[in-house]
């Protein structure tokens, strides 16, 4: 059997403009699930240390999925599902322009497009769906017997279980990884752009940058992407600098 090429996207950051659980988040508040006062006095300190770029993105946001976590423990699945389906009719075309048209590329390419996502996984259903993906992973929240989250996570945010995703993707749909592609931009991306030819790091963290240049392989074929505006930038590792 002739292997496929695959294009893996990571979601938050790469596709979508920012992280779909800040919009999930702020929903919760607003259904009164969140306490108002758990973004002022837990989440926020991080956002403002993000903001004036004195603190890290990722901080930010996993401090957000564990309030979140522990927020959404007892509600049924179909709440949550509720909540996803309207942050993603609402804001699911806030996308970069860049991954937006690759994504357009791949399909015409006739490659198997799949999103590796650290958010919750309900999210990332609606995403794949909306954007025409083959496949997705996201972060599991468990469920009982009742469809009522448990509190307990398999977590899809790291390098890790990134990497084992692409491993079972890759004998699901019997992949060439040595033609494939993928775009992220954390440190979480990393074995996603080491496991492909032609990985893009899109906006990417200085985490990630580093993480890039210090790994030969890696730093050899990646390709970065800013964006900015209304502007694309498109560099190669001997262009970047870290100041």
């Amino acid at each position: 059997m002739e292997k496929k090429i695959a294009a893996f996207f990571d979601i938050d950051g790469t596709l979508y403009r920012e992280g779909l659980i800040t919009e999930v988040f702020k929903k919760l508040i607003k259904s009164e699930i969140i306490d108002q006062e758990r973004w002022y006095n837990e989440v926020k300190p991080y956002y403002v240390k993000w903001d004036k770029r004195i603190g890290n993105y990722d901080h930010y946001l996993l401090k957000m999925a564990d309030i979140y976590t522990e927020a959404i423990k007892g509600l049924h699945r179909s709440q949550i599902e509720f909540i996803a389906k309207n942050v993603v009719t609402q804001k699911g075309d806030r996308v970069y322009t860049y991954t937006r048209d690759r994504i357009k590329w791949h399909k015409a390419q006739g490659h198997v497009l799949i999103t590796i996502s650290g958010s919750p996984i309900e999210l990332v259903k609606e995403m794949a769906v909306r954007h025409g993906f083959d496949d997705y992973i996201g972060t599991v929240y468990s469920l009982n017997e009742n469809d009522m989250y448990t509190g307990e996570v398999v977590a899809m945010w790291d390098s890790v279980n990134k990497k084992k995703a692409i491993n079972n993707f890759v004998e699901k749909y019997n992949l060439d990884l040595e033609n494939s592609y993928s775009y992220g931009d954390t440190t979480g991306d990393f074995s996603m752009m080491k496991s492909v030819k032609f990985p893009t790091a899109i906006n990417p963290t200085k985490e990630l940058i580093n993480k890039i240049l210090e790994d030969p392989i890696v730093k050899e074929k990646i390709n970065f992407i800013v964006e900015r505006k209304d502007t694309i930038y498109n560099m190669s590792s001997d262009s970047i600098k870290i100041l």
